[in-house]
């Protein structure tokens, strides 16, 4: 069996979708933001003022211009939608980008993107420690009662990015939150790249992009939950996630994407072994 194969299963799983092209495009001004499903696309006749039909697909009314007229046309449209059982409202508004570093265009209902396809964006800190006998990483056990990924393992701090707030800003608040990490602890966390998958569900097309951190804690830290997002969080060694990963099912789905991109990085899996330049590859598929 290839050596990576139990790495490459995770990266199969959250791109689950060979292509998106069945679906309907979804843009605001020139920009396409997101991919809709033809129910959705159909609900959304029923709007007329706010959104618009032509030979590209489903584009928002080209008279609104400005991002608040914009987030306002598609805050009523949402709540419509939720009434009608397309979609959950999550009371938290992300930015509307057409790519990871474009322009805020509009925001939306956090509930709302998958339903839309827009792309979401998150922050994942791997926390880690170093000890004589080796590398040990933080990991958290979300709560049970979570309705994604319930008692799984998670990174150290992980969380999406709501509107307005920069990856980094976003790291110390859910630091904070999460771990109870001090804000002057949670920023030295160093920017170690991004992972992104494209992933269908029954929402809808999650098209994910995770800015990855790495934190260096001190032995003598240990994180605490401060809200109801994570049950209690465990020290292991390096070689024991590395495990998890690779034999079980134990971690949430895109944390598992996360972690291999550390144990690339960190030498846990050798980057020069046969296939880990298509593993790597692999796991960034958001343009």
């Amino acid at each position: 069996m290839d050596a990576l194969a139990p790495y490459e299963r995770h990266i199969a799983a959250c791109n689950n979708i060979a292509s998106p092209s069945h679906l309907i495009r979804f843009r605001i001004g020139e920009e396409q933001v997101g991919w809709l499903g033809a129910e959705l696309a159909r609900a959304l006749a029923f709007y007329p003022r706010e959104f618009h039909f032509d030979d590209r697909g489903v584009a928002l009314a080209g008279r609104l211009r400005a991002p608040g007229a914009r987030s306002e046309a598609l805050a009523t449209a949402v709540k419509g939608l939720a009434g009608r059982g397309h979609l959950t409202i999550r009371q938290e508004a992300f930015d509307v980008r057409a790519t990871p570093d474009g322009p805020a265009l509009a925001t939306i209902d956090r509930g709302a993107l998958p339903a839309f396809g827009i792309m979401s964006q998150g922050v994942h800190v791997n926390g880690f420690v170093r000890r004589a006998n080796g590398l040990h990483l933080w990991v958290g056990w979300r709560s049970r009662v979570k309705p994604v990924a319930p008692g799984q393992m998670d990174n150290v701090v992980a969380g999406g990015i709501p509107a307005g707030l920069s990856p980094a800003e976003c790291l110390v608040k859910e630091a904070a939150e999460e771990a109870s990490i001090p804000p002057e602890l949670a920023g030295q966390a160093v920017f170690a790249g991004r992972v992104s998958y494209i992933m269908a569900t029954p929402e809808g097309l999650r098209r994910d992009v995770l800015h990855c951190y790495d934190l260096e804690l001190p032995d003598g830290f240990t994180p605490t939950p401060h809200d109801d997002e994570v049950e209690r969080f465990e020290l292991l060694p390096v070689e024991a996630v590395a495990r998890a990963v690779r034999e079980t099912d134990r971690v949430k789905f895109n944390v598992n994407l996360v972690l291999i991109d550390f144990f690339l990085r960190h030498g846990l899996i050798d980057p020069g072994a046969p296939g880990a330049e298509a593993l790597r590859a692999g796991l960034d598929q958001v343009a």
